[in-house]
């Protein structure tokens, strides 16, 4: 059975841990356990994509979108869209710079992920967490 569930928040900081908070408390309703790993890894995920749309998203007037869905063998799939046309870059983040990790993590911790253009309607990047 998949269950998916979408929301959209405002482009704003304080939108990242409530991104955070629904994630996981969906994810534990569907029955994922608390102290498993791939509950935490969707959570840290949701928060590191969340926090590149309030950054670099451009939805200044509107908001972003975020969904997460469980697939039927409980894997994560994770989506937030915004309107920004351009794709995230994995960089080298230098030592005293205080951002630039983010997209390394997803890559390190995601079974896969991408990025879906939607034309003049932005981008969604996704993420795919083995349960």
């Amino acid at each position: 059975m998949l269950r998916r569930h979408a929301f959209r928040l405002p482009p704003h900081p304080a939108s990242v841990s409530l991104a955070r908070l629904r994630v996981h408390d969906h994810l534990a309703a569907w029955g994922h356990k608390e102290e498993s790993a791939a509950l935490d890894d969707a959570v840290l995920l949701v928060s590191e994509l969340v926090t590149n749309a309030v950054c670099h998203g451009r939805v200044q007037e509107r908001e972003f979108e975020v969904a997460i869905t469980v697939l039927s063998d409980g894997d994560c799939f994770i989506e937030v869209s915004d309107e920004s046309p351009a794709s995230p870059q994995l960089r080298e983040a230098g030592i005293l710079e205080e951002s630039g990790r983010g997209l390394r993590l997803l890559d390190n911790i995601a079974e896969a992920w991408g990025v879906w253009q939607r034309g003049r309607h932005g981008k969604t990047v996704w993420a795919l967490v083995r349960s």
